[in-house]
């Protein structure tokens, strides 16, 4: 054990819980219209402690047992057979499953931006867990956990580059958020502005905090690698902010505060893929690239195709995350067919299995809540909470 690498490690867990509780709830909350802000937070709080539950119990176990090429097994179920002492490199291994939890936790999470003021409380808490066990956690053992897409899989040697998530994280999110966006249709009044772009605010920068255990804790050593990633996430967010806001400016004549915003979540997306293969010059264009294809994208998702990805989760997340993993291959740190192949496949089975999943689930609790719940606002229909004595 390292003693440095696992101090590190503790903090880059606890960074990217914070990614979540209260960083993605806050920005996600803010976003919504004032009667369903304590939705969003219950949305967010409770997948968070479901996650954590079946992580422990099985998810932690497919994504990194020591099973075959798809699967990891069922032989770390319960954190079997670790204890402390128990290594991971150079981390004790109860410490790498946490680290990996916090992950398990913030990309079912993520797909809340989707369906957020019209969804059935009781399909996010079953569609979310079973989603994270079935499409998740093998996603993740293909790529992080020595499956079939990683070195000495079907690329060859080297396998597929996905450092910190753009396609295990931003690409399973995003299109099951696509996914579940159409199935739901649109709400009754899709034209609402934001409640409070004070806490839209306030949360991007949580996350933006917390990207550093997210990109940077990846590397799982404190070395310079690790400072590395920290440092070319933190140039792109910065970049795609800057180029967000004046695209905007450029478009509209006026860059408001959710859209620069919205573009340090964008270069985030774009970088996290490569955050541990490129230097902060390729970071620069990475991030100056994703201020204007995010936003770009949320104009083809919202206008053209009609689709009331509410909080523009595939747009930002999804789209962000497949521009970062191409742009590995077009830096020349992995092979074209390994990015683009590893794309396909997992956008492939990703789609399958968020749609029969939604449909399966839809038979036991309903997917979206009825005319009158959705008019009042779920946080008292559904929660019997008001955040505000006043309605909008």
């Amino acid at each position: 054990m390292n003693a440095a690498d696992t101090a590190w490690i503790i903090v880059a867990t606890a960074l990217v819980l914070f990614m979540t509780l209260p960083g993605l709830a806050l920005f996600y909350g803010g976003l919504v219209r004032a009667r369903n802000v304590l939705s969003v937070f219950m949305h967010c709080y409770a997948i968070a402690c479901l996650m954590s539950v079946l992580w422990f119990a099985l998810g932690y176990s497919i994504a990194f047992g020591d099973g075959g090429a798809y699967w990891g097994g069922l032989g770390k179920m319960f954190l079997g057979g670790i204890d402390a002492g128990t290594l991971s490199g150079s981390l004790p291994e109860v410490l790498f499953f946490a680290f990996q939890m916090t992950f398990a936790i913030i990309t079912p999470a993520l797909i809340v931006g989707a369906y957020v003021e019209r969804i059935g409380f009781g399909f996010v808490l079953l569609f979310s867990g079973l989603w994270m066990l079935l499409c998740y956690a093998p996603v993740t053992h293909w790529i992080w956990g020595g499956g079939f897409l990683a070195d000495g899989g079907i690329f060859g040697e080297t396998g597929v580059r996905d450092f910190a998530g753009g396609i295990v994280v931003h690409e399973t999110a995003g299109l099951a958020a696509l996914v579940l966006a159409v199935m739901l249709g649109a709400r009754k009044n899709a034209t609402t502005p934001p409640h409070n772009p004070g806490y839209v605010m306030i949360g991007a920068a949580m996350l933006w905090v917390g990207w550093f255990g997210f990109n940077g804790g990846s590397q799982l050593a404190a070395d310079g690698g690790a400072a590395m990633a920290l440092t070319v996430t933190h140039i792109s967010a910065a970049t795609a902010s800057l180029t967000w806001a004046l695209w905007e400016r450029i478009k509209f004549g006026k860059a408001s505060l959710v859209g620069m915003v919205t573009g340090t979540i964008a270069g985030l997306a774009s970088i996290t893929p490569a955050s541990g293969f490129v230097g902060p010059v390729e970071a620069l264009i990475i991030g100056a690239v994703a201020g204007i294809l995010c936003q770009e994208a949320v104009v083809m998702i919202r206008e053209r195709l009609k689709i009331d990805d509410t909080l523009d989760v595939f747009a930002v997340h999804g789209v962000g995350g497949i521009f970062g993993t191409i742009m590995i291959a077009a830096f020349g740190a992995g092979s074209w067919a390994a990015q683009l192949g590893s794309l396909a496949i997992v956008g492939a089975y990703t789609l399958v299995v968020t749609v029969v999943l939604a449909k399966l689930v839809s038979l036991v609790t309903p997917l979206r809540v009825d005319v009158e719940t959705e008019h009042n606002g779920l946080d008292i229909s559904v929660h019997g909470e008001r955040a505000y004595d006043h309605s909008s």
